[in-house]
């Protein structure tokens, strides 16, 4: 499926329709170049889910939690900082992902070993136009 966003006027639509296709995956991992947009439609999506939590990269602290309305928990992470799949599992890292709770992750290919077999992968792409394209 393809989501195109023409402006940020229309990132809350792309994460409603987002959330709506993604089914029953807790795993995501968002691909893309740096400044393509992740970190942005993560935001978007938590507010699709409810967070009112301030949502920003854990570009240091690896994982952020935020919680839904519901209290359900929600995972983020930013792997760009690792340097390999021991200082993952040194977090803890599966133990998140196969919790059952939403686990968005940004920079996911030093995760690829540990995710579950159902990770849905998202490429969010700058388009020549500049607009984002977001694929999975």
């Amino acid at each position: 499926m393809e989501i195109t966003i023409n402006s940020i006027d229309e990132i809350a639509q792309a994460a409603r329709e987002f959330k709506a296709a993604i089914g029953e995956h807790r795993v995501i991992a968002f691909h893309g170049e740096m400044g393509a947009g992740k970190t942005t439609f993560i935001k978007a999506l938590c507010a699709e889910f409810g967070v009112t939590d301030n949502v920003a990269s854990p570009t240091f602290a690896i994982i952020n939690e935020y919680l839904t309305p519901s209290d359900e928990t929600i995972y983020h992470f930013d792997l760009y900082r690792l340097e390999t799949i021991a200082d993952l599992q040194n977090i803890g890292a599966e133990d998140y992902f196969y919790s059952g709770n939403l686990c968005l992750i940004e920079w996911p290919d030093i995760a690829e070993p540990l995710l579950p077999a159902n990770t849905l992968h998202v490429t969010i792409t700058v388009l020549p136009d500049k607009t984002r394209g977001i694929s999975f």
